[in-house]
């Protein structure tokens, strides 16, 4: 169709099977007729090779093959991608119906804008959806609140294409705030943040998500982002708080190992618990040795 931006989505995954095969139906049942959707796998062991192999006819292209975790995916997608609008969307998010369209719509007559970002809904473990807005402005001031409810859903954020090719690619050093680290840099390059109210993506948040599982490294991570690029008074709040928190945890840690019910329990604990939490490693791939 004349005149439609071309869209590029780019989907990392890794090992992410059950989720799969939702991710990619969302973005083929948008129907939008110039979609280029890219699908980088990590060498997966389980069936995510065959998800994939099922809608091959659909992808623009597709690997799978070790990488160095979910950055250098993205960065090899769009290393690929030709779009005049470009997102990525995580195995385990799923985008509502027209989400594309509605964003294509919203570029064109929005020619000044290179940043759009729609609001998005959190599906928790009890299957209860949160609903989240994004802020009313993005500048580089609110991106640097991002932790204090400033922040906006990542699967409803796309960008131009022009717009990557000047700040991108992802800091592969950085393993979970690097979509903040990116959308900084955007800011700093004077990119004009646009703000729609259609929901456009929905995100689960399950126990082995990033965000739920390392949220403490998440704000470590968010830091390092923000003093990298003038925020250092607001990341200097955030350690000091994390650091107060950790003052508080060490004496009533201390407190409940010195109590009686303690007593009882430990020998279970040594006996049963830690052999089993030291045989299995539930650390992502970017923890591990």
């Amino acid at each position: 169709m004349v005149g439609l931006p071309r869209i590029s989505i780019v989907t990392p995954s890794f090992n992410q099977g059950r989720y799969l095969e939702r991710t990619i139906l969302s973005v083929l049942d948008q129907r939008y007729p110039k979609l280029e959707y890219i699908v980088i796998d990590g060498g997966s062991t389980d069936e995510s090779v065959d998800i994939i192999r099922k809608y091959e006819p659909h992808l623009a292209y597709w690997v799978s093959e070790p990488d160095r975790g979910q950055s250098h995916a993205i960065n090899k997608g769009f290393a690929r991608a030709t779009g005049d609008i470009l997102a990525w969307l995580n195995s385990d998010d799923y985008y509502l119906p027209e989400a594309l369209p509605k964003v294509a719509a919203a570029a064109l007559t929005h020619p000044e804008a290179a940043v759009f970002v729609g609001a998005g809904q959190v599906l928790d473990p009890a299957s209860k959806m949160w609903p989240k807005a994004p802020p009313t402005r993005i500048t580089l001031e609110t991106l640097y609140n991002w932790l204090d409810g400033s922040d906006f859903m990542q699967p409803s954020c796309f960008f131009r294409g022009f717009v990557w090719d000047r700040v991108g690619p992802l800091d592969e050093g950085l393993h979970i705030a690097f979509d903040v680290d990116l959308w900084l840099r955007m800011a700093r390059d004077g990119c004009a943040f646009m703000t729609l109210t259609d929901v456009l993506s929905t995100a689960e948040a399950h126990p082995e998500a990033k965000t739920m599982a390392y949220r403490y490294l998440m704000q470590v991570d968010f830091a390092i982002v923000a003093m990298r690029h003038g925020g250092e008074v607001v990341a200097r709040k955030h350690l000091e708080d994390m650091a107060q928190r950790l003052s508080w945890c060490e004496p009533n840690v201390e407190k409940m190992l010195s109590h009686p019910v303690w007593k009882l329990l430990e020998p279970l604990v040594t006996r049963f618990i830690r052999p089993a939490v030291r045989r299995r490693d539930t650390r992502p791939r970017w923890m591990r040795g």
